[in-house]
């Protein structure tokens, strides 16, 4: 199976990661979402292959405030994340916050699921190393849920991900990002939920799944995308 059988076949509807975000930036222009009033909350993986992305998100909306950890996960916690909502420019109609919050993973080509190729590396790579690592672990059968003091981020990663998880079964990696997907946006709505005054400020969420294909092609398969403007939502894709 080439890589374009294998993006189709996997995430379909998935885009370049340029189309994703000048998409994203087009149809929140309408809700009153622009770049010279929006501050934009980022969460990717700290992997360096997710740079680019983050990058073309600066570029659009201007300086970001990085909400994001290992493999994507938010575990900044309603400090870290009321944090950024002091950055916002000051505007009489309330205040706008943007988040993207996307786990990633690397897809090679059909056969090379959770792999790609890193620039000045002639062997191939696991993307995203820390799900795959997480993976294997279920694998041995010996998977280690308490909080490591020394591993703090990656034992976190496991306990919340291992509430999505049926016993006994392991889920193959493209299941298990989406599984990531899915936890990563509903941890983004509780902590919206826990500090945002929407009385006081209007917020939109752009969720997907990165995606980092041959020679160095960078794709975003687009998830749950929404705004919240006075307290009304508008469900949004980058696609329209």
């Amino acid at each position: 199976m080439t890589f374009e059988e294998a993006l189709a076949k996997y995430f379909p509807g998935a885009m370049t990661d340029v189309e994703f975000v000048t998409g994203t930036y087009n149809v929140l222009r309408p809700c009153g979402f622009h770049a010279v009033n929006s501050f934009a909350g980022v969460g990717l993986c700290r992997d360096e292959l997710t740079r680019p992305l983050a990058d073309r998100i600066r570029e659009t909306w201007g300086e970001t405030f990085n909400i994001a950890s290992l493999a994507g996960m938010l575990f900044l916690g309603k400090a870290g994340f009321r944090a950024s909502l002091h950055h916002a420019p000051d505007d009489k109609q309330g205040t706008r916050h943007v988040y993207f919050a996307l786990p990633h993973i690397g897809l090679n080509s059909g056969n090379e699921i959770g792999f790609c190729y890193r620039p000045g590396q002639k062997e191939i790579s696991k993307a995203c190393g820390a799900l795959v690592a997480f993976r294997e672990e279920l694998e041995s059968g010996s998977l280690r849920v308490d909080l490591d003091p020394e591993d703090v981020e990656f034992s976190l990663l496991k306990q919340r991900l291992i509430r999505k998880l049926h016993y006994g079964k392991v889920p193959g990696l493209v299941t298990l990002t989406k599984l990531a997907y899915e936890m990563i946006t509903e941890d983004l709505e509780r902590l919206i939920d826990l500090t945002v005054d929407r009385g006081a400020s209007h917020h939109a969420i752009v969720t997907g799944i990165q995606i980092h294909g041959p020679h160095q092609r960078m794709y975003v398969w687009p998830g749950k995308m929404y705004a919240v403007v006075d307290g009304k939502r508008r469900e949004l894709s980058p696609a329209q």
